[in-house]
């Protein structure tokens, strides 16, 4: 990867796809994804865009590959590539994810975005050598404006610190 733009790792639920909601969210869309029912957050696609901006955008969820099959068209986002994690998925906790995202974002700054971060994730990201972040969503809500707009002041304040050097 040449890019020094910092990567940004997207997780799927609960940032995309929503769940634990009384309402049915505005601007979402129900769809079956491969056999199951999920609440797509459609604005989710603009603000994905506008952080592409600033961040080279990876998937970094279970739906590994399912995610380009489904995403982009519903998102209005192109496909971007995925981590691989070789059946590791858990429900209930991210750590299965530290490995694969520690390999593809060696050497970069990195961002991630996801509901369902543990001990183990926030004490792998204050380890890691390269600028990292981590900003939790509530799976209800998913990807909001506060977090679009702290995932790309980050991103900003790295673009400024690497002026500066």
């Amino acid at each position: 990867m040449s890019s020094q733009r910092p990567i940004l790792a997207v997780d799927v639920d609960g940032v995309i796809s929503l769940f634990g909601f009384d309402e049915t969210p505005e601007e979402s869309r129900i769809e079956m994804v491969d056999g199951m029912m999920h609440c797509i957050s459609l604005a989710t696609g603009r603000r994905l865009l506008r952080l592409a901006e600033h961040f080279d955008l990876v998937w970094a969820s279970g739906w590994e590959d399912k995610a380009n099959f489904y995403l982009p068209r519903l998102l209005g986002v192109p496909e971007l590539p995925h981590l691989t994690f070789d059946g590791a998925a858990r429900f209930g906790s991210a750590h299965w994810k530290l490995g694969p995202l520690d390999e593809y974002g060696r050497g970069r700054a990195l961002a991630w975005i996801d509901d369902n971060f543990d001990e183990s994730c926030y004490r792998w990201a204050q380890e890691r050598p390269e600028p990292t972040l981590l900003v939790a969503t509530e799976p209800a809500l998913g990807l909001g404006e506060v977090e679009t707009e702290a995932l790309a002041g980050w991103a900003r304040s790295l673009e400024r610190e690497s002026a500066e050097d």
